[in-house]
């Protein structure tokens, strides 16, 4: 007998927090302890969210490695009844996350999916920077490679908006360096280990945080807000 469509499970997106284990909702601590499974893109960093609530959910590993192998087999498991919690490292499931391809095979599968929202750091950086938030894009991480970097940028350096990145430790002098050649010396707001105990956030021009990150090595995750044109001069 093959399940029918309200036999299924229902994967949960589950909102964890960025850095502070606090910043986690009441109802993402409830779904996490009632789904039968945990999908987790780091099962070590998963686990010690889970110790610290004492929750005792079975975890599974969901990464870049193993996602569409993996896909197949928590659709699996959803037709046959399971519900599950979808995790990332950090912050929310599915945005520049390995979680996108097992969303997709949900809707194609007709699975129910419910959001439990809660810790972004696109948001968090985003409500603290002082630009314009009436209208952003999110552009997630742009190439590794400043030639097409640079032609990234350069699409957006005519937008009327604001634009929020993603950038790793070893390259954020690189982009800040395209940035500056590409779109001028521009507001610029760059937000590092949100919610951690060495949160900082840097406010000014494209130049100063050059001089800043280059004196400095930098570490952790950082989040890059980039004024529009109309906020250049």
């Amino acid at each position: 007998m093959h399940s029918t469509e309200s036999d299924f499970g229902t994967l949960y997106l589950v909102s964890t927090p960025i850095g502070n284990l606090e910043d986690i909702t009441l109802r993402a601590i409830r779904i996490l302890k009632e789904v039968d499974l945990i999908a987790a893109e780091d099962t070590r960093i998963t686990r010690r969210l889970l110790t610290h609530y004492d929750i005792n959910t079975p975890v599974t590993s969901y990464f870049e490695g193993n996602q569409h192998a993996k896909s197949e087999k928590l659709i699996a498991r959803l037709k046959d009844g399971d519900s599950i919690a979808l995790v990332s490292d950090a912050g929310t499931p599915t945005i520049s996350d390995p979680g996108f391809p097992l969303l997709q095979e949900c809707i194609k599968a007709d699975v129910s999916i419910v959001p439990i929202p809660g810790a972004s750091a696109i948001l968090a950086a985003a409500t603290v920077s002082g630009l314009p938030l009436h209208n952003f894009t999110f552009e997630g991480f742009l190439s590794p490679k400043s030639g097409k970097r640079k032609r990234q940028l350069t699409n957006l350096a005519d937008a009327e908006r604001t634009i929020i990145l993603f950038e790793s430790p070893h390259r954020i002098c690189r982009l800040l360096e395209d940035v500056l050649q590409v779109m001028g010396d521009r507001d610029i707001v760059i937000a590092r280990e949100l919610t951690k105990r060495y949160e900082e956030i840097f406010r000014g021009k494209t130049t100063q945080a050059l001089e800043k990150f280059r004196s400095t090595e930098p570490r952790g995750e950082f989040t890059v807000i980039i004024g529009s044109k109309q906020n250049k001069d």
